[in-house]
């Protein structure tokens, strides 16, 4: 009993959004079966992929007032200065962006950054570049949050589309009150999510290392360290 108890704890749910994909994926592989068993093999593996890439497994997230956590799983691909959106009224200075990159292997659930109020949610259209290019942030489908804290800081979240994600979701609402780590939105199949922060925060991250949503600390408003150095091993 204690073997099956220890599979199960390393199986993470499957969020509601991948149910129409996982079936969709298992009806394939049964048709594939039926046509030749090498091909419903092959479609097998898709729907264990499909199920894996849709997991929604539970985070451990540090809560304290003046901590920002990341809002995705992925590689931290870029820690720049950049003017934000105009969707976002953050104001037309450039402000600290830290971008996370997802591929299709990531858990691709998003999660708030911070406890707040969602001040709006703003869809725009765009094109499907990939989303480790930097234009990407211009250019790309995105889906944009405001969401301030209890102590009035402001930051924005965007949800960027990439080369093979096709539809973004949100599970928030303008004027909802989240909780930090809290669930958000999803980016289906390889994307990329952006967090403007506000002038003079400090990133406690490289670019290159692994975040994961929720947990991860990207900043700090309370810090009073003057900078982080970091390393390669």
């Amino acid at each position: 009993m204690s073997v099956l108890n220890s599979i199960r704890s390393q199986l993470s749910p499957i969020h509601p959004e991948g149910y129409p994909f996982v079936g969709g994926f298992a009806l394939v592989s049964l048709i594939l079966f039926w046509l030749w068993a090498p091909l419903g093999w092959l479609g097998t593996i898709a729907t264990l992929w499909c199920a894996y890439f849709f997991r929604d497994p539970p985070r451990v997230t540090p809560l304290r007032d003046g901590i920002v956590v990341a809002p995705a799983d992925g590689r931290v691909s870029q820690i720049v200065n950049a003017v934000p959106p105009a969707e976002l009224s953050l104001g037309d200075r450039a402000l600290p962006r830290i971008s996370i990159f997802m591929s299709v292997f990531n858990c691709h659930v998003n999660r708030s950054p911070v406890g707040g109020r969602i001040e709006r949610i703003v869809y725009r259209a765009g094109k499907f570049l990939s989303a480790d290019l930097d234009k990407a942030s211009e250019d790309n489908e995105r889906n944009a949050f405001v969401i301030a804290t209890g102590a009035g800081v402001r930051i924005g979240v965007i949800q960027i589309a990439g080369l093979v994600a096709r539809r973004i979701v949100a599970f928030a609402r303008e004027g909802e009150v989240v909780a930090a780590g809290a669930r958000i939105g999803m980016i289906r199949f390889g994307s990329r999510v952006d967090v403007y922060l506000p002038e003079g925060t400090r990133a406690l991250v490289a670019e290159g290392q692994v975040a994961i949503a929720g947990e991860t600390v990207l900043a700090d408003f309370r810090s009073t360290e003057t900078g982080r150095t970091f390393r390669v091993s």
